[in-house]
């Protein structure tokens, strides 16, 4: 991490001599109790508020971007009206990896062993993202892993490890997997960028950058040479931007944990008649999805998708593989009529992290909406029964974004607006701005650290040393 001088004076509780040796402990973080650990963590953090990436347009008008300025993508305040790459086809691809910091060597991750795939569990669940007082971290399931990053034609070289060369240890990684993506009329193969994530010892050693140069090199000697992904802070340049929202499910349980998305002017008692659902749904025929009842959700997804300017363009095996329920990682619900068509459908995902030193509480679980569709029922109706059905599943926020016509319910249903955005972006691909309405977010909707939601299989890029 890194200082800043900048950071105002009341951020601070500890005198110089706890900073010095917060800095001191570094190097044995790993021994010290956890509780200390979080302490140390926490106090760093806020030594690096002071650098962070750009959250708005107009502060990033002001921010130098060392790495994103030598890469092939629009220039902020760039107007662009035409369709295409930003660089051609570069015929000559580097044969060999790039090069990695002395003492570290990369690894091609095979997730079909436990104990690699335990290992990358164990990397993500420490470092990837926290809350902003290291109070919630993720807690990624081997399933849920799995999942996110082995759809229909994963490659094995894509999922790109780093690992320290004296202990083996795990210490980095990247992914990405392949997609087909409608951008206005262009169908586009490109791939999906996930989980990059560098050990929090390490970011001073610049690896995120080193990280994409690989990834990128072993898209390209498949063919394939745009990609997808989104971030929390604004980098060059968003194609689209939107805001998060979030339903609490379990006020208590989130008032016990100052959960931040709560409204601050509201008791306990008030709160929970305020959040008040239903004990069962009231759609008639709304039901679990089965694998017959994927050839129809494809024709559903099919006659929708066209509304939208970014979107996916899913296979039977994809709609199989992202919305055929999986026990505590993903659930999809149907509207089955009286003559058996499909009418409607809605799917969620469940995000499951960790309460760090709470005396009660020690998990909490998100539901995070992948894609709803109403041809018969009303969106709110179906929402509100997808909202009673996944506090029946033991989640306890419920989060979506304004994209889509997600708009149409959020406020009905007392979803509350964050602070925090989600912005899009395109690799090597210009295309002219679309607003949130006009996405589909490709399968799922990332959703930043603050309401304990993540990027799934599209990507939030770490803000540390990575301008």
């Amino acid at each position: 991490m890194f200082c800043s001088w900048s950071v105002e004076l009341k951020v601070f509780v500890l005198n110089y001599s706890k900073v010095s040796f917060l800095f001191r402990a570094l190097g044995q973080l790993d021994s010290l109790p956890e509780k200390e650990q979080q302490e140390i963590q926490k106090a760093l953090h806020l030594f690096s508020l002071g650098t962070s990436l750009p959250k708005t347009l107009q502060q990033a008008k002001n921010h130098t971007y060392r790495f994103w300025d030598t890469q092939p993508v629009t220039k902020l305040g760039d107007h662009v009206t035409t369709h295409g790459p930003v660089e051609e086809v570069d015929a000559s691809i580097r044969s060999e990896p790039c090069l990695l910091p002395q003492g570290f060597s990369w690894d091609t991750l095979d997730l079909s062993s436990p104990f690699v795939l335990g290992e990358l569990s164990h990397l993500l669940n420490e470092n990837y993202m926290e809350e902003d007082d290291n109070t919630i971290r993720f807690n990624f399931s081997p399933e849920y892993l799995l999942w996110a990053l082995q759809p229909p034609n994963w490659l094995l070289q894509w999922n790109l490890g780093v690992r320290v060369d004296a202990n083996k240890k795990l210490v980095g990684f990247i992914a990405a997997v392949p997609a087909d993506v409608r951008i206005y009329e262009t169908k586009k193969r490109l791939v999906q960028v996930r989980f990059l994530c560098v050990h929090k010892k390490l970011r001073l050693k610049r690896m995120t950058p080193v990280l994409i140069r690989e990834l990128t090199r072993r898209v390209n000697q498949q063919g394939v040479y745009q990609a997808v992904y989104a971030a929390g802070t604004v980098l060059p340049t968003p194609i689209s931007s939107c805001s998060q929202w979030h339903r609490p499910l379990n006020p208590r349980k989130l008032m016990e944990v100052n959960y931040p998305g709560l409204k601050q002017n509201m008791n306990l008692q008030r709160a929970l008649k305020f959040n008040r659902l239903p004990e069962v749904t009231k759609i008639k025929g709304l039901r679990p999805m089965t694998e017959a009842d994927a050839p129809r959700i494809l024709s559903l997804l099919e006659k929708n998708l066209s509304n939208f300017h970014l979107s996916p363009l899913l296979s039977l095996q994809e709609v199989e593989h992202w919305y055929l329920p999986k026990e505590n990682v993903n659930d999809t619900y149907v509207v089955e009529a009286d003559n058996g068509t499909l009418t409607d459908m809605v799917s969620f995902y469940t995000v499951s992290s960790r309460v760090l030193n709470h005396p009660v509480h020690t998990g909490l679980r998100a539901a995070c909406l992948l894609y709803a569709v109403c041809n018969t029922t009303g969106v709110a109706d179906l929402m509100e029964d997808t909202l009673v059905l996944a506090k029946s599943k033991g989640c306890d926020v419920f989060c979506a974004l304004d994209v889509m016509d997600n708009m149409s319910f959020l406020e009905k249903l007392k979803f509350t607006i964050s602070d925090k955005s989600v912005h899009y972006y395109l690799y090597n691909w210009k295309c002219p701005l679309m607003s949130p309405d006009k996405v589909l977010t490709t399968v799922m909707s990332p959703l930043a650290k603050r309401h304990f939601c993540l990027s799934g299989p599209v990507m939030i890029f770490h803000p540390f040393h990575f301008r």
